[in-house]
């Protein structure tokens, strides 16, 4: 663990934190435990982050594991005699661990695991989640000042103390650190709130003068009491540091430092500056039993002193912090920094932001306020007879008139600007009219809450195609009841291919669009006879058509209209008009309108064969260039890319995907592109649509399209593919390096161990054991199937074997018997020349292999029979030797190797013949060929089976 990169994700063992909530001031109950989740009697989990690693003890023997220190040493004494697994953690040690060892119990029986940490090393333990944990810290990682992270609790004590004159009483808070408070009247009692929890100590305030009845409680994360005081009784309240005085009675002064205000950004939200603001705390009056919520902040003292009162909420003067009564359960309060924002989640119902504003000379002939906010009145561009600039000039010089008064006044009026606003949108000019409006918004933000402003920017936004930005301004809450916003969310929704949406909302302010401009009528009913053919409508549609062509709109919204028309022509099977609607359009000077019409007259050409596919993809290259930059050349595109892939030709299709996506990314259609990436990646690597290709070929598309891969089964699957087509032709660097990507940018858990088994497996088989160790050491987790453990388990194993470190390697075997397992556990024995350990598990792997002798035995088995012969030979184990001679004569004829197992089975060099003798006849049976081979035997398999299934 200490050499391994750390692992994502920490074993799940959560801590118990109490949650706030509303309180009546009684005790608190302790919070239930988690069940215990069934698990084996006694299971070690083991996980690692940046910071530390976890080892955690569960089931019903690990959850009563006990953890003590003894100056460098960590024990762990768990309640079994049977010795524990823990050779995870005897081979690679984690970060700041010496050694690790295992010990029986010298009192009381069980087993004791001793962890020797390195100097300057740390541990911490607990219990949690049914389990005991150990976080085990490298030298510099420990944690500092653990105790200080514990959440506050009621074990505190605050001395309080009561000075009582004729006229007052000063009660005094000693707080050992800086602590937040509110102090406020609510009926006839005073509520004094701190923001930690305490036990109060009110043995120096038993005398409060004219208060009386003084209760406190505790809850989490608060502190509250409540005093009985008469309804003539000021309330005052002072801080510093810890220390807080309440007085009661005598002259309060007039509380001040908190402003409460309309949000700027328009919403229907309250918005409250009150410096150190720390939490707000929900309370129960236990008298009233109704609802409310104390808002603490940090000294110096600071009050609302005045009172507001909405639909929703009261704000109740305070002499410290803030108070707020409400009957709505959604309402939010949230305190951060020197801000406190009170919301719900349709927000607060609040009056317009100009009701407050003084009321101007409106002139006569200025544009008026349409029915709706969000509606152009077809009078706004009307000029007269000076002409355009004429009344242009007169308005402009009568909103700069304004504005220049607005620098004095805050409440000056606003007629003249928004006057100017509506010649502006009505007039075609929206830069312009957004350029009004935001300076408008500018000198007072919170007129972004009014209804018609919001309404006028989002109109003239749409002017523009900032969509988005639109779609913001209409989502106010202002607009929420304003039919005339459903129109134009509609038409949103249509330009952004939402076509669910668009059909909704139409409806929703289908009883106004008449009282818009004719371009407008004819615009709207197009894009909703568009949503109407893509939802399945078709007589809707043609409806929609009809109403759109009967309006005296420009020549550009009457050939949109007619794009439209043809793809219903298309749709309702007549073909014919649809194609030669589509070439009349293509002929119009207007790029936007003829690129889609070309595009439409391509594809019903090509379904038609008049054109070839070399020849509408001439043609689609050329268009593409011709418009871009919106849903049109997306269009174009995957069209061009699907001509590429039925051709063949992937890297063109794959590169016109990809350059289409990157630029035109949060445009409507782009998701389409990406799934058409998606979809073609998926068929070259998932369903062998590159199996034609070259590997090196195959390969190289793979690298240049790589972030297409899937996260998931389906990525892992297209990897596994290709790095079994490169694993064939022995290409094992390039297979690495397409796993590794895998393991290091893209997988997780599980995943992410299966991928990281088979790059071991091929760092094996190149001869790099350290990077085998490191992507099986990378990549741990916990509950992995018993099958991959055992894997990895021999990967670990032959890795270490490799790099001589046979003990390591046997003790990570442990008592593994799975074929894999004996098999490396054999090659060990061998390498260190343990021949009378290594001959019987070579004839293991055997088995009952000389019972069918009618089927040749395979290179790998001729290396195991070759080497279980010269294991006992060179033991001098004479009747081993004669038993496997006598089970294996009969398959020396049909052997490839007859000559060499013919001599390993000769039983007259049992016990005579030397290493050096038989040296010659061991490198004839070299098992790594064999392991290599079954190796990629057991690539294709898998592969095959996938493909199968």
């Amino acid at each position: 663990m200490s050499g391994a990169a750390p692992t994502k994700r920490i074993l799940k063992t959560t801590v118990a934190a109490a949650a706030a909530g509303a309180v009546v001031l009684a005790p608190l109950s302790p919070l239930a435990q988690e069940a215990g989740r069934p698990r084996d009697p006694l299971s070690i989990g083991i996980g690692q982050n940046a910071e530390f690693t976890r080892v955690e003890f569960g089931g019903v023997i690990g959850v009563r594991s006990r953890v003590s220190r003894q100056g460098d040493k960590v024990v762990v004494r768990l309640g079994t005699t049977a010795a524990p697994d823990v050779s995870r953690l005897k081979v690679d040690p984690p970060a700041g661990v010496k050694s690790v060892e295992t010990r029986a119990a010298r009192a009381g029986g069980g087993t004791d695991l001793i962890i020797t940490l390195e100097e300057g090393a740390d541990a911490r333990s607990g219990v949690a989640d049914g389990a005991v944990w150990l976080n085990l810290y490298a030298p510099g990682k420990a944690p500092q000042g653990g105790d200080a992270a514990k959440p506050a609790t009621t074990d505190a004590v605050v001395p309080v103390k009561a000075e009582t004159s004729a006229d007052k009483t000063v009660l005094t808070f000693q707080w050992s650190a800086p602590v937040g408070a509110a102090v406020f009247r609510r009926g006839d009692a005073v509520w004094i709130v701190f923001d930690t929890a305490a036990r109060m100590d009110m043995t120096g305030a038993k005398q409060l003068g004219p208060a009386k009845d003084a209760r406190w409680a505790a809850g989490p994360g608060y502190t509250a009491m409540r005093i009985s005081a008469p309804d003539d009784m000021g309330v005052a309240a002072q801080g510093q540091g810890g220390i807080w005085t309440v007085t009661l009675g005598g002259t309060a002064p007039a509380a001040s430092g908190v402003e409460v205000g309309r949000a700027e950004d328009g919403s229907a939200t309250l918005v409250a500056r009150m410096a150190g603001a720390t939490k707000a705390i929900w309370l129960t009056d236990p008298l009233v039993g109704d609802r409310f919520a104390a808002v603490t902040a940090l000294a110096p003292g600071k009050g609302y002193g005045g009172g507001r009162r909405t639909v929703d909420l009261t704000l109740i003067p305070t002499a410290q912090g803030m108070a707020v009564e409400t009957g709505a359960d959604d309402l939010r309060i949230e305190a951060a920094g020197d801000l406190v924002t009170l919301s719900r989640p349709k927000g607060l119902t609040l009056s317009a932001p100009s009701a407050g504003l003084e009321t101007g000379d409106h002139a006569a002939d200025a544009p008026r306020r349409a029915a709706y906010p969000a509606m152009i009145d077809e009078g706004w561009a009307a000029t007269g007879e000076a002409g355009f600039s004429d009344r242009y000039r007169r308005l402009q010089d009568a909103a700069g008139l304004e504005t220049i008064a607005a620098a004095d006044d805050p409440r000056a009026p606003i007629e003249a600007r928004m006057a100017l606003a509506r010649f502006l949108v009505g007039s075609g000019l929206n830069y312009e009219a957004i350029g009004v409006l935001n300076a408008l918004i500018a000198k007072a933000p919170n007129l972004q809450g009014e209804p018609e402003v919001r309404g006028l920017r989002g109109v003239a936004r749409v002017g523009v195609g900032r969509l988005e930005e639109a779609q913001v301004d209409f989502a106010g809450a202002a607009l929420a009841d304003d039919p005339a916003t459903k129109v134009w969310q509609g038409y949103i929704a249509s330009e952004q291919g939402d076509w669910e949406g668009a059909r909704r909302n139409f409806a929703a302010g289908a009883s106004v669009i008449d009282d818009f401009p004719p371009a407008w009528r004819a615009r709207f009913g197009a894009a909703h006879a568009l949503a109407a053919i893509e939802t399945g409508d078709l007589a809707a549609a043609q409806q929609l058509l009809a109403y759109s062509f009967s309006q005296k709109a420009p020549a550009a919204d009457q050939l949109t209209a007619r794009l439209v028309q043809a793809r219903l022509f298309d749709l309702q099977g007549d073909k014919g008009r649809a194609l030669a609607v589509y070439k009349a359009v293509a002929r119009a000077p207007l790029d936007g309108i003829a690129t889609p019409a070309k595009l439409g007259a391509i594809g019903l050409e090509m379904d038609k064969g008049a054109l070839s596919p070399d020849q509408a993809a001439q043609q689609l290259e050329q268009l593409k260039w011709r418009w871009r930059g919106d849903g049109t050349e997306l269009a174009v595109i995957r069209k061009l890319a699907d001509i590429y892939l039925k051709q063949g030709r992937y890297r063109e299709a794959l590169d016109a995907l990809r350059g289409a996506g990157r630029r035109l990314s949060g445009i409507p259609g782009a998701t389409e592109i990406q799934a058409d990436q998606s979809n073609a990646f998926r068929a070259l690597f998932l369903e062998g649509a590159a199996d034609g290709l070259q590997p090196v070929q195959a390969l190289a598309l793979f690298y240049d399209f790589r972030e297409l891969t899937p996260i998931g089964a389906d990525g892992d699957e297209m990897v596994r593919r290709l790095s079994r087509r490169l694993i064939d032709v022995d290409l094992l660097d390039q297979a690495a390096e397409l796993l590794q990507h895998q393991v290091d940018e893209r997988l997780d858990g599980v995943a992410k161990a299966q991928v990281a088994t088979n790059l071991a497996t091929v760092y094996l088989m190149d001869r790099q054991p350290e990077k085998a160790l490191q992507a099986i050491w990378g990549s741990r987790t916990t509950l992995l199937p018993a099958a991959m453990n055992s894997e990895r388990r021999a990967l670990e194993a032959r890795a270490l074997m490799d790099l001589g470190r046979f003990d390591h390697a046997l003790e990570v075997l442990d008592r593994d018997q799975s074929n894999p397992a004996r098999e490396v556990r054999a090659d060990i024995f061998w390498k260190q020349q343990k021949w009378a350990e290594a001959a019987p598990v070579y004839e293991a792997r055997l088995g009952d292999r000389y019972k069918t002798t009618g089927t040749a035995l395979t290179p790998a088995e001729e290396s195991w029979l070759i080497r279980a012969g010269v294991g006992y030979s060179l033991a001098g184990d004479r009747p081993a030797l004669q038993r496997l001679s006598g089970r294996y004569g009969p398959f020396v004829a049909g052997a490839r190797s007859a000559a060499a197992i013919r001599v390993a089975l000769d039983d007259n060099l049992s016990g005579v013949a030397g290493t050096g003798d038989f040296a010659n006849l061991s490198s004839q049976a070299d098992t790594f060929v064999g392991w290599v081979n079954s190796a990629k035997q057991a690539f294709r398999k898998e592969a095959d089976a996938k493909a199968a299934a």
